[in-house]
């Protein structure tokens, strides 16, 4: 099993057009092997004094911050389905509308250690 992680900030006003658009995502990463897809969306998570989510991307007061992993069943397998996402003309046009500043998300590939 090997998970990819990532917690962006993404504009208030674009909520509604980045969840309309994750079915399309569940789908494709589906089709390149993925086992599970989640997203959240931040409700609890304080601008902490030292360290927090928001500040970790930057956050604004007019952005929230979005927690989202994808399970494969191995590391080939997420990184083949990385290297289609990024080469695959459609996942810009999909993120078209979607106010975020890529910039500034956080992302990586962790290797499980414990679970339920």
């Amino acid at each position: 099993m090997y998970v990819d992680g990532f917690v962006l900030a993404l504009n208030k006003n674009s909520l509604d057009a980045y969840k309309a658009m994750l079915p399309e995502m569940v789908t494709f990463f589906k089709a390149q092997g993925a086992t599970q897809y989640v997203e959240c969306v931040g409700d609890d998570v304080p601008y902490g004094k030292l360290t927090s989510f928001p500040r970790a991307v930057m956050a604004t007061d007019d952005e929230v911050v979005i927690f989202s992993w994808i399970v494969y069943p191995s590391k080939e397998v997420r990184d083949a389905a990385n290297q289609k996402m990024m080469s695959n003309p459609d996942m810009e046009k999909l993120m078209e509308g979607i106010d975020m500043d890529g910039k500034r998300m956080i992302f990586g590939g962790f290797t499980p250690i414990s679970g339920l």
